[in-house]
């Protein structure tokens, strides 16, 4: 175990900590602050971590009710403001508390989120806090916003303004209040990645920072997982060939999801390659008399779906171009029927399904491919489960994955940023990396040893918890203090 870090070190290195890590000589009580809703990743993480501390604290877990929090109603906002302050008080009796930040789950504006968030950490004894997003200080478009103001468009000059002032907010203003806390208590963040570690230790000034990437299950959960998958537990799979290579996409269905990509890869793959897509779209995006969402349209689009080639060229057409003039019945049927490159037999919407079916689905793919695009992810669920489960991974060269890799060397394949045929390409050559057996280096075990660590008692300081320890960056440190 790299113990620099819990010393407030300028440079943090990186840590792994041991397989075994020794639990308080009294188990202690720890109160997670967590989302429990079954349509969030941090709920599922949440529950996995709970499992994997049993032993070392008595956990409780206090949820955040995202209908409450994320109403914009006023009256309704208030409700949650009061859930809010009942969670405070019961936690202020526990030994620890652990705060699972995700910013969404604490409300939609930035205003309830940030006072919100106050009020637990304040609420928190000893607090550590996860860090499922980290936003940083942000960089203004000032040509935008000028481009705006000259055009007198006065509603893109707010609401670039108003943007600016929420993750001014909800990064700045976090930083300076886990700054200020750490004077009189024991503050802590556990992060996902190693870029992220360095910009909480050194733009947040947060003295005590580990970082460990998602774990979810333990060798017996993996096991009993592998055993109960087989394409017979999904119906609608009956009727694929046996010959069939799966290729799963896996996650709500949303633009950055990248699953486009991978549709525009499956026109270059032989014929037996089939898409499966486990996911629906998310509640929250919903919306009455809508015949159908518009991303899963686009899909359609790219699949060729109810699309003839008549339609096709008819779009292509412009004014003055030459009529199409048909004149045999095999040429109608030919323009009307199906588009040559249609690939709805090819491409298979599973559905959303709960978590048992969801890693099921992961077992019984040939690869799993995630052609996100980058939107500054810290992490990813549905990544560290497939690595978990020994899956061959395919993914797209973002941050947040590349960041991922460097945990788990030699166990993920990268392609550019929708570059579908150099997908294509790494689907239908040999598997680069070997399968792994066992557990990966970094586990639910290393997991449980960070948490350990970060919500036990760390070695105060001579003169307390004062800054004066902690290398921030000093112009970010310095205009806060102002």
């Amino acid at each position: 175990m790299a113990m620099s870090l819990l010393r407030g070190s300028a440079a943090p290195a990186p840590q792994c900590p041991g397989t075994q890590a020794a639990p308080p000589s009294r188990r202690e009580t720890l109160a997670i602050v967590s989302t429990g809703s079954r349509l969030c990743g941090v709920a599922a993480y949440t529950a996995a971590l709970k499992r994997q501390l049993a032993d070392a604290f008595h956990v409780t877990v206090f949820n955040l009710d995202q209908y409450l929090m994320r109403s914009p109603d006023r009256r309704v906002r208030k409700f949650a403001d009061r859930q809010v302050m009942e969670i405070c008080r019961a936690i202020r009796h526990s030994d620890v508390v652990n705060l699972q930040l995700e910013h969404g789950t604490l409300g939609r504006r930035g205003s309830d989120i940030f006072r919100r968030f106050c009020w637990l950490t304040d609420a928190a004894p000893r607090l550590s806090v996860t860090f499922h997003t980290l936003p940083l200080p942000p960089i203004f478009d000032t040509v935008a916003f000028l481009k705006a103001v000259t055009t007198v468009n006065i509603n893109a000059a707010a609401r670039l303004e108003r943007d600016r002032r929420r993750a001014r907010l909800l990064s700045r203003g976090f930083a300076r209040q886990l700054r200020q806390l750490q004077h009189r208590k024991q503050v802590s963040a556990i992060v996902h990645n190693r870029r992220d570690r360095r910009d909480v230790h050194y733009l947040y000034g947060v003295a005590h920072v580990f970082d460990h990437p998602l774990s979810y299950c333990s060798a017996a959960e993996l096991a009993a997982v592998r055993a109960a998958a087989s394409r017979r537990r999904f119906p609608l799979l009956d009727r694929l060939p046996a010959d069939a290579a799966l290729v799963g996409v896996f996650g709500f269905l949303n633009e950055y999801k990248g699953i486009g990509t991978a549709i525009d890869a499956l026109h270059y793959l032989p014929d037996n390659y089939h898409l499966l897509i486990f996911g629906g779209v998310h509640p929250q995006d919903i919306r009455a008399r809508q015949a159908r969402h518009p991303y899963i349209s686009s899909l359609f689009d790219q699949a060729y779906m109810d699309t003839t080639l008549y339609q096709k060229m008819g779009a292509l057409a412009t004014a003055g171009t030459p009529r199409l003039v048909i004149d045999s019945d095999a040429g109608l049927r030919r323009l009307m029927g199906n588009h040559p490159r249609e690939l709805s037999s090819r491409v298979h919407f599973m559905g959303a399904l709960d978590e048992e079916d969801f890693l099921a689905g992961m077992a019984i793919c040939d690869t799993v491919v995630f052609p996100y695009l980058e939107v500054g992810q810290s992490s990813s669920g549905p990544i560290s489960q497939a690595l978990e489960l020994g899956c061959r991974i395919v993914a797209s060269r973002t941050h947040a994955f590349l960041e991922f890799a460097e945990y788990h060397r030699d166990s993920i394949e990268f392609f550019d940023i929708g570059n579908h045929l150099e997908l294509a390409a790494r689907l239908s050559a040999r598997r680069q990396f070997p399968p792994r057996e066992g557990l990966p280096e970094f586990n639910v075990e290393t997991n449980k040893a960070t948490y350990i660590l970060a919500n036990g008692r760390l070695d105060a300081a001579p003169h307390g918890w004062k800054l004066a320890e902690t290398r921030a960056a000093p112009d970010f440190v310095a205009e806060q203090r102002r």
